[in-house]
């Protein structure tokens, strides 16, 4: 991955961390990492507990950032969320997936799109 692409992907997960945070969501970890992959964003929701996956686009002529979170990637991300359960032996009520996606624009701030219970 080019330095480019990952400043912009940390610059969406920044935004995109505020935004949860703005909403009322307590962030608990943000970029938990295993050895099978990674988990964008941690975060309390009352007594739900959100994983969140965050994707960032500089542009739209691919689709919405959204739109690359496809099938293999929603089954990777339950299978990282039940290691992170497992892992800090937590035991929400509910667990939700959701999807932020971040697209910044030329002048203002980035559009930003939370999907709540994306998958």
């Amino acid at each position: 991955m080019t330095l480019a692409r990952q400043a912009v992907g940390a610059y969406g997960e920044r935004r995109a961390a505020q935004h949860l945070a703005g909403t009322g969501l307590r962030i608990v970890a943000r970029n938990w990492r295993c050895a099978q992959g990674e988990i964008d964003i941690i975060a309390w929701d009352g007594d739900v507990i959100v994983f969140c996956e965050v994707k960032t686009r500089r542009g739209s002529s691919y689709g919405a950032p959204a739109e690359a979170v496809v099938g293999s990637k929603a089954r990777r991300l339950r299978q990282l969320a039940a290691r992170w359960l497992v892992t800090t032996g937590t035991r929400p009520r509910e667990v939700r997936f959701d999807v932020v996606s971040v697209l910044p624009q030329r002048r203002g701030a980035a559009r930003i799109d939370h999907i709540q219970g994306a998958f």
